[in-house]
């Protein structure tokens, strides 16, 4: 497989910086808690549909403390929207009680300790650990695993490919940004159905045009 020369890698995220320096998370949140809670309840939904649910949630729960004290059938009404909302509600119940019982109620800032949580795997932790505690991690959705070999930018076939292959080939000083130009490009510019080629940053370099 074809990948882009480290020059090229270079330029094209010093192009998605010159054009958004301090890109940041669609999903709305205050505290390291209600980001995790919110990135739980993105997996196979829109950021969009995630915030008008939270909105509301966080308004009345915005701890793990409360959201436990609500339950299941009392977290439901508020996720309900959300696709697979009940298993996601019984996720941050569970998730909130672990917390609560082995971390003092905080979120936990390494990735083994967050996916001991209900409904964390790799890429939700990866998410919490760049956002809150900016870390130089790639957390690899449905849009990083779909553009990012085809611009030429990571090679593989899973998740955690796509992660490794982004990370020994991404310069350090681009790490903090660049799942978010990268989501952001694969969700606004490079979509699945009708790429915007005529209008992305990058189509001089990326190889699926050349």
């Amino acid at each position: 497989m074809k990948l882009l020369s480290e020059s090229e890698i270079e330029e094209v995220f010093n192009r998605f910086m010159k054009v958004n320096p301090n890109p940041q998370s669609e999903l709305k949140w205050t505290s390291p808690f209600t980001l995790l809670v919110a990135v739980v309840l993105s997996a196979q939904a829109t950021d969009k549909s995630v915030n008008i649910a939270t909105e509301k949630l966080y308004a009345v729960a915005d701890t793990p403390q409360k959201i436990l004290a609500l339950g299941e059938e009392g977290l439901i009404p508020y996720i309900k929207s959300i696709g697979l909302y009940k298993s996601k509600a019984k996720h941050v119940i569970e998730l909130c009680r672990k917390l609560i019982e082995d971390f003092n109620g905080e979120v936990p800032s390494t990735r083994d300790e967050l996916m001991t949580l209900s409904g964390v795997g790799r890429k939700t932790a990866n998410v919490v650990l760049n956002v809150v505690f900016h870390k130089p991690v790639m957390p690899v959705d449905t849009h990083l695993m779909r553009i990012c070999p085809k611009i030429g930018l990571a090679e593989g076939s899973t998740p955690e490919q796509i992660e490794t292959s982004l990370v020994e080939r991404i310069p350090s000083k681009f790490m903090e940004h660049a799942h978010h130009w990268l989501i952001l490009h694969g969700r606004y510019v490079c979509k699945a159905r009708n790429p915007l080629c005529g209008q992305c940053l990058i189509s001089d370099i990326c190889l699926h045009n050349q």
